[in-house]
């Protein structure tokens, strides 16, 4: 009964957004995300189906086993980019909560939009769907006020967004081309850009090329919100840098579907010093999330997660291989490092671990998402 009325709710939201302007919620929603504490013990999940886009609830018990509590349409679609199998955006954080406004950002390849719900506990309301200023969005971080989306094939491009008033809003002349050359075959799968994320203080975007040039372009971010009109450039030829997070220091942790994790610091004119380089000795090795002082790696092509532990100054200390079922790609762990939860793109499945010492994991079980083969796109809380 409980989910059948989230659904219904869903429902009301979509119609709702149905007789407001297009992507806006209505006035009478000004501050929303303001009436509620910030969820615990939740886990959302993004299926990227093609017929219709939706993040799937989960509750956390106390052993980090996962139950479904709603499934939430997006009201986009899903998308699939040629070669694909496992990950059907090739790409790193297609969906990404924002604590600050207590909002759940989802893209929506299918349709060149994203959308913004409201997060209550495991509810979820779909306040707004916007148009993502390019196409087939595919990341999308977040930063203070501000909201960044990756707009993957036609070159590749970045648009801002910025919070106010209540609501999402694009920021106008903030697209910026990547000049990338998008390709129709099956290699598209690997020549389109793999992420945006803000540097830790916000004041940079790094967006991972992939083998379309191997390289890190960071745009520094200014005070209207508008990212600089060229990047800084890093190229790191042959290495085919795919997704990205940060250490405790600000340095750049970067996983190399080449087979390597690789350590970075992050300068003020958007260059990239070289720290540190371990190899995976994994088969696509494309996703990384931190737990505290462990980094965790998805590895597509072994069906594996391999740990890393931060051993100071950007080293990293490899560790255990630990199985997960076919198709590794995006992971989340909880704020508090104790669960790790990861996405198998092939059968839609995501495997839970117990994380403990130097990021060892231990399994706790699974859970099918549905629609969710070749999904992603997961956050933990």
């Amino acid at each position: 009964m409980k989910r059948n009325l989230r659904m219904l709710a869903s429902a009301a939201a979509l119609a709702g957004l149905a007789v407001a302007a297009p992507g806006i919620a209505g006035a009478s929603e000004r501050g929303w995300w303001h009436d509620h504490g910030q969820p615990s013990h939740v886990v959302f999940v993004q299926n990227d189906n093609l017929s219709g886009n939706q993040v799937v609830a989960y509750d956390r018990a106390s052993d980090g086993s996962l139950s479904i509590a709603g499934t939430y349409a997006t009201g986009g679609l899903g998308g699939q980019l040629n070669g694909s199998v496992a990950d059907h955006l090739a790409s790193q954080g297609g969906l990404a909560y924002d604590a600050r406004h207590r909002v759940l950002l989802a893209v929506n390849a299918g349709s060149n939009t994203i959308s913004v719900f409201s997060v209550r506990g495991d509810d979820l309301t779909l306040r707004q769907v916007l148009p993502s200023q390019g196409t087939f969005p595919s990341s999308i971080t977040v930063s203070g006020d501000l909201a960044y989306v990756l707009n993957a094939t036609n070159g590749g491009s970045i648009a801002g967004f910025r919070f106010d008033d209540g609501k999402l809003h694009a920021i106008a002349g903030s697209v910026r081309p990547l000049g990338l050359t998008t390709p129709t075959d099956a290699s598209q799968f690997t020549h389109t850009p793999g992420q945006v994320a803000f540097s830790p203080d916000g004041s940079q975007l790094l967006v991972t090329t992939k083998a379309t040039t191997s390289s890190i372009d960071v745009f520094s971010v200014r005070h209207d919100g508008r990212a600089s009109w060229t990047p800084t450039v890093t190229a790191l030829a042959g290495t085919v840098p795919f997704a990205l997070t940060f250490d405790a220091s600000g340095n750049a942790v970067v996983v190399e579907a080449a087979g390597n994790v690789a350590t970075f610091s992050l300068h003020a004119d958007g260059s990239l010093g070289s720290i540190a380089s371990v190899a995976t000795n994994q088969k696509a090795s494309c996703w990384i999330t931190g737990a505290g002082s462990s980094f965790f790696v998805s590895n597509a092509g072994s069906a594996t997660v391999s740990s890393y532990t931060d051993a100071g100054s950007g080293a990293l200390t490899g560790g255990a291989t630990t199985p997960t079922d076919k198709g590794t790609v995006d992971a989340s762990a909880t704020p508090d490092g104790a669960f790790l939860y990861v996405q198998a793109g092939v059968d839609g499945i995501v495997n839970e671990f117990a994380v403990g010492l130097g990021g060892a994991l231990s399994p706790v079980g699974s859970v099918t998402v549905p629609g969710g083969a070749g999904g992603e796109g997961i956050v933990a809380l």
